[in-house]
């Protein structure tokens, strides 16, 4: 996750660490502000959601590429589109 992190915001990130904590505990801060907690969000992260929260952050008109996507976002097969119905 770190090194995503870093290669996806190369210009805007100097440093991801890891800091031991209490036990069980999961926090993802940005300068001091909080914006993942394991126990309050439930559970470990998916990568998007947070590349999606530190780009909000810290380069808000930054596109993520693929995700940004959402699940409509993707191409359809014929099966699901109006394109792959017999008229």
């Amino acid at each position: 996750m770190a090194q995503e992190l870093l290669t996806t915001f190369a210009d805007e990130l100097t440093e991801v660490s890891l800091r031991p904590g209490a036990s069980g505990q999961f926090d993802i801060l940005l300068n001091d502000q909080t914006i993942w907690c394991r126990k309050d969000d439930g559970g470990f992260p998916e990568l998007k959601p947070i590349k999606q929260r530190i780009r909000d952050h810290i380069a808000p008109k930054k596109s993520l590429g693929h995700s940004d996507k959402t699940a409509t976002d993707k191409p359809c097969g014929p099966l699901d589109c109006d394109a792959g119905k017999s008229a």
